[in-house]
């Protein structure tokens, strides 16, 4: 069955697998006795499914050239093509919507963004449950890409430790067929891949449960953790009754979105040194500290002129910034109960800048996180280090092996490449939306909200929080597009426009 499913075009499997998840919120919604979205739910899973089987017929006989480029550009067209499919439930479950909203509502859950044009009263459980659904599938997608699709041709991040040119496959790999065969590369990774993602979801999703969230509550909170979408449901993750020991349950599982080293069951080379010795892992706990103890003394200065100090304000202040800063930096977008504690104790506010600096550098590589990823962040860092080294001792040798002078030099390189590039991509994100009539500030939030995929920058890192359900079409079009470059990575990108003969 595997082997056979493996045969067909990848586009074709996850258009498949959209049908099989739309049973999700069908199942629940029948089981509230909401028949209305259930059977709304059901025939779109079934018209999906009936798709799927007519290009799998149609298609079983395909053979591409190049396996790997076919890949990457069905990953491509995945983003295309799989948010008007999985846009057909919600249209279905909201008949007065416009398929501009849909769209949008599905590019965003898809890309793990998490931005929402709708109210959240407007929607019923089980809608809630699709967004988060979809969310959770995007996410897996992203893992499975990074493992099967990207890091053979050194894109995502892998580039930056083989210091080789993103796009190209490694040297060798051509004579050893049954590892280097993308199709089986893609089920033996899914297959590795699915269960971990889905035990560590229905972990969360109990712990959660024991800790006092309603069921569908915690299921949404799980999915939107696990795939950092950070999606939620009728209520906002700071009023979901987990209360402080939710959020560091939260906080606990957003490990998995800073290193993929802590991701059970997968064999990496980088495994044997212990997982406290990771540079991505250890960069992001310096991140944290730094931030978390700079916005809390700036609040603590603050206070302390004024003589309103209470520890108990001062506690609950220092676990909001830290946890806020945690999960905008992995890109999730949860917010704690107690971020808006250090504003109301000291009386001043916290710099939306802060939080959009997390979100730019990022989670990890070969996780759900998007931006532009911690090691790339620690190999520019190195090379600097290295330089200064320079500059005090000329005739130094620098320290760590050949796998550290790679990363310092091609590495580096290439990091500082995706950081100019992804600059740029801000830079044109802002100019399409200040064509399109919007100011200066909310076209800026907005275009690191969606090439970061956190929408929740909206409402949190704008000086007056962003409505997605009053922005224009234009500007949804033009957001969408954002999301799917963001989620993709412009290597990436380049790396299928490019012709693939030439490159060295």
């Amino acid at each position: 069955m595997v082997t056979r499913l493996a045969e067909l075009p990848l586009l074709v499997v996850l258009l498949g697998f959209s049908g099989l998840i739309a049973l999700v919120p069908a199942l629940f919604a029948l089981g509230a006795n909401d028949h209305e979205h259930a059977r709304d739910f059901l025939y779109s899973a079934l018209i999906l499914l009936v798709i799927t089987v007519m290009l799998g017929i149609a298609t079983a006989a395909y053979s591409p050239r190049d396996p790997a480029r076919s890949h990457l550009a069905a990953l491509v067209l995945a983003y295309v093509v799989l948010p008007f499919a999985l846009a057909l439930p919600l249209a279905e479950a909201l008949p007065d919507t416009t398929l501009i909203n849909a769209w949008f509502e599905m590019m965003s859950a898809f890309t793990t963004t998490g931005a929402s044009v709708y109210q959240p009263d407007r929607l019923a459980d089980s809608v809630h449950l699709w967004r988060a659904t979809v969310g959770w599938f995007g996410g897996f997608l992203v893992l499975l890409a990074a493992y099967a699709i990207l890091a053979p041709l050194n894109l995502g991040g892998n580039e930056v430790i083989s210091g080789r040119v993103p796009g190209r496959g490694t040297v060798g790999t051509a004579q050893v067929t049954r590892t280097a065969d993308p199709a089986q590369r893609l089920s033996r990774f899914a297959l590795t891949l699915f269960p971990v993602y889905t035990a560590l979801t229905l972990l969360l999703w109990g712990v959660l449960l024991v800790l006092g969230e309603s069921g569908i509550t915690a299921l949404i909170h799980a999915m939107g953790t696990l795939s950092t979408s950070g999606i939620t449901g009728q209520l906002p993750f700071q009023a979901s009754g987990a209360g402080l020991a939710g959020e560091a349950a939260v906080f606990f599982f957003l490990i998995f979105a800073i290193t993929r080293r802590a991701l059970p069951g997968i064999r990496l080379a980088e495994n044997r040194r212990p997982l406290l010795q990771d540079p991505e892992l250890r960069l992001a706990a310096l991140l944290l500290v730094s931030v978390t103890l700079l916005l809390f003394f700036r609040h603590w200065y603050v206070v302390s002129e004024t003589g309103a100090l209470t520890e108990a304000d001062a506690l609950n202040s220092l676990w909001g910034i830290l946890f806020t800063s945690a999960s905008f930096l992995t890109t999730t977008g949860y917010v704690s109960s107690d971020w808006q504690t250090a504003a109301d104790w000291s009386g001043i506010g916290t710099s939306g800048l802060v939080l959009l600096g997390l979100a730019i550098l990022g989670g990890g590589t070969a996780t759900t996180a998007g931006g532009v990823k911690l090691l790339r962040v620690h190999a520019l860092l190195r090379q600097g280090e290295r330089e200064l080294e320079k500059i005090i001792h000329p005739n130094s040798i620098g320290r760590g092996g050949a796998e550290a002078r790679r990363m310092r030099r091609e590495g580096a390189q290439l990091a500082w490449v995706f950081f100019m590039m992804f600059a740029i991509s801000i830079a044109v994100v802002m100019a399409f939306l200040l064509l399109v009539g919007m100011e200066f500030e909310p076209a800026m939030v907005l275009a690191i909200a969606s090439l970061t995929t956190t929408g929740q920058l909206a409402q949190i890192a704008a000086p007056q929080p962003v409505d997605y359900a009053t922005l224009t079409d234009p500007v949804k079009l033009i957001l969408g597009i954002a999301m799917v470059v963001g989620r993709l990575e412009t290597l990436a990108l380049l790396a299928l426009i490019l012709p693939g003969q030439g490159r060295r």
